[in-house]
């Protein structure tokens, strides 16, 4: 592991949470991807290898350590905001930016459906909302696990372990449809 060398532009950190080993990749202008836990940890990294060809493992900043303990906290089940969290969106389309802004507002123990997404879009095509969060570079960060079917089903996820995965990242929050307080709100 390397102490961010000035050479190289993309960096990544795997770190420990209670769903598995997590990836988080930056650059100077701020995360650039998000990696779910893979079967194994080399399995992870091998993904992140493969989604930021030459990108290099690296001891994270202190801004970066915030950012892995917000998200280690939230996997948790702790009330964390991650909404605030630099992205550096290079390379993601304006409707897919557009998108992830609407994710991004969804609190934690809280669910939009694809249709209310595309509707706060002014919008009429749910679909296009599921496929742009399937593209989601920022899992976690853009909660794309938020956004469900309108048929009370959880809609895809792309992630490794698919629905499973969703249904266990919104089970920690506590996520519901309704609008009464969560645990949540009660200690923000």
């Amino acid at each position: 592991m390397q102490d961010h060398p000035s050479n190289h532009a993309a960096f990544y950190t795997l770190f420990e949470t209670p769903i598995g080993f997590c990836g988080l990749a930056w650059n100077e202008r701020g995360v650039i991807g998000f990696q779910l836990p893979e079967d194994d940890v080399s399995r992870t990294r091998g993904r992140i290898a493969k989604r930021f060809p030459g990108i290099c493992e690296a001891v994270a900043s202190p801004t970066i350590q915030g950012i892995i303990a917000d998200v280690t906290a939230l996997l948790h089940g702790e009330a964390r905001d991650l909404s605030d969290v630099q992205l550096d969106m290079d390379g993601v389309s304006d409707f897919d930016r557009r998108v992830y802004e609407v994710a991004r507002s969804i609190p934690p123990g809280r669910v939009l459906t694809y249709g209310e997404v595309a509707s706060r879009l002014g919008i009429d095509n749910a679909r296009a909302i599921g496929q742009s969060l399937g593209r989601n570079p920022f899992a976690i960060i853009v909660p794309c696990h938020r956004v469900v079917a309108a048929d009370g089903k959880l809609g895809g996820f792309s992630a490794n372990g698919g629905a499973t995965t969703k249904r266990r990242l919104l089970a920690i929050e506590g996520a519901r449809r309704d609008e009464s307080p969560t645990l949540f709100d009660l200690i923000s």
